[in-house]
């Protein structure tokens, strides 16, 4: 059997990165990489594009572009992380923030299998991408750990109205039990300490708000289905069990492993098989304990935005993944607090006029929108 083509965008991430480190262990008979994205860093995909020669590889930088045009000689440079989609049968798309849009919705538009971990492109454009999902051959296989989890869960159950409700898993990130009050004055760098998970800057950041968990409450919906009443989250602090499916009969099927993303990318590469490569196998002599609890609503208000945001529907998530990306940016500039984040997203949603995107372009328009008013806050508080 031929080897599965794998185009990553996002490649020099840390979900890239992991994605490599799978292909890395499965062999160039399962996988061969036939693209490479990424933004700006030339000199870490110039690195990757020589171990792993693909075809095409994607600099949205023209600076960088140029720079990695000149270092690899017959490889087909391209702006747009996009354009990776052709020639591959699996698309890792791994660009963080509203950026993925694009890998999101040509993945399906071509009836690619999508290993899909910028939650934000499903989540700001649900109601355009929904459509997308039913091209022929199009798959949509989440690699965030909690969605990946739900979905393995759920291969268990033919009939959605089995389903009684969806439990997502937060670790509780590196403030969990703290109050508002001690959080008043907490740095960037305290914000960056996550205590199980080694990820990006705002996905990190998004982690200490519970802004990350609000943002897959939505993403929860759109992927499967299920409405926000039947949505919960609890907050588990060993990261362990990634999420669960409670149903009808009272049974609850969860997904367990030790924290490693190479899971669910690699659930993602080799579905609807598994891959031969056991990543977060649990040792079960030294696993002592589950501790399960309720997440602080109060504290961390940005779970309550999402699901705010959720509810509402039609641009909602779109103004909320926004201004979250735009306040996150600001605090990790020092232009805003830590609680100044939720803050923001608060006043932002406090403006949404209602809108119902129909196209790729309105999700945009939308998305501008936002991240104008969340900038215009945000002048606003530095100017008092």
């Amino acid at each position: 059997m031929a080897p599965v083509r794998v185009a990553i965008a996002g490649s020099t991430g840390s979900i890239g990165t992991q994605t490599l480190e799978v292909i890395r262990a499965e062999g160039a008979d399962r996988y061969v990489v036939a693209g490479l994205g990424a933004g700006s860093s030339a000199d870490a995909l110039i690195a990757q594009a020589r171990e792993f020669r693909p075809a095409v590889v994607a600099v949205a930088d023209g600076t960088a572009r140029a720079v990695v045009a000149a270092a690899l000689p017959g490889v087909e440079v391209v702006a747009d992380q996009a354009e990776l989609v052709d020639g591959a049968e699996v698309v890792i798309n791994g660009v963080v923030g509203f950026a993925g849009l694009s890998v999101t919705v040509a993945a399906l538009r071509a009836g690619t299998r999508l290993g899909l971990a910028n939650k934000e492109s499903l989540i700001a454009a649900g109601p355009v991408v929904q459509p997308l999902r039913s091209t022929p051959g199009a798959e949509l296989v989440p690699v965030d750990s909690e969605h990946c989890a739900v979905h393995q869960c759920l291969r268990s159950s033919i009939d959605a109205r089995e389903i009684s409700r969806i439990v997502l898993t937060a670790s509780g990130g590196p403030f969990r039990g703290r109050t508002a009050d001690e959080l008043a004055g907490v740095s960037v760098d305290d914000a960056l300490a996550h205590p199980t998970w080694s990820m990006g800057p705002k996905i990190t950041i998004d982690s200490s708000t519970l802004m990350n968990k609000g943002l897959e409450v939505i993403e929860a919906h759109e992927l499967f289905g299920v409405d926000y009443d039947r949505i919960d989250v609890v907050v588990h602090p060993q990261s362990v069990v990634h999420s669960m499916a409670e149903f009808t009969d009272g049974s609850t099927i969860a997904q367990l492993s030790m924290p490693d993303m190479r899971l669910p990318i690699g659930y993602a590469l080799g579905y609807p098989n598994r891959i031969g490569t056991a990543f977060g196998r649990i040792d079960w002599s030294t696993l002592s304990r589950l501790d399960f609890e309720p997440p602080d609503l109060t504290t961390f208000r940005c779970l309550g935005l999402a699901y705010q945001a959720g509810r509402a529907g039609g641009s909602a998530p779109a103004w909320l993944s926004a201004a979250n990306e735009v306040a996150v940016d600001g605090f990790l500039a020092g232009l805003i607090s830590w609680a100044g984040i939720a803050d923001v997203c608060d006043a932002v949603l406090d403006e949404y006029e209602g809108s119902v995107p129909d196209t790729v372009d309105d999700v945009i328009a939308a998305d501008a929108t936002a991240r104008r008013r969340a900038s215009s806050v945000i002048e606003h508080r530095m100017a008092r």
